[in-house]
């Protein structure tokens, strides 16, 4: 199964482009946010978080509504891997189901911890 993952910043924004192609990339079940990204703790990201299952694959239309940080995306792609779902953001064409995408996520992890290795050695 495709599960969707939808979020806005405010309130005064819409939601409706990003099920359309939610919707059209074949995602049946859909949570979303009103939230900034910068908050780790958003309830409809938790809630998919605990939805999927094995074999499945979470969707966004682009990386950054599901987190705003390299750290953050790092921290959903290394859990929903340990579940065995995938992930799959359609704006940067990224699949972690397969072998170029699970290198991107690869990569994106490896600069993740470089980064936070020099906010360490800088305090």
């Amino acid at each position: 199964m495709l599960v969707g993952y939808l979020r806005v910043s405010t309130k005064e924004q819409r939601l409706d482009a990003q099920r359309d192609r939610l919707v059209d990339a074949g995602c049946e079940k859909f949570f979303s946010d009103v939230a900034s990204g910068a908050r780790a703790d958003r309830p409809a990201l938790m809630e998919a978080l605990e939805f999927v299952r094995p074999g499945e694959v979470l969707v966004c239309t682009k990386l950054d509504r599901i987190a705003r940080s390299l750290r953050h995306l790092v921290d959903v792609a290394a859990t929903l891997e340990g579940m065995g779902v995938g992930m799959r953001s359609l704006s940067e064409q990224i699949d972690s189901t397969s072998p170029g995408g699970r290198l991107v996520f690869n990569l994106f992890g490896a600069v993740g911890q470089f980064e936070l290795d020099l906010i360490r050695e800088r305090t």
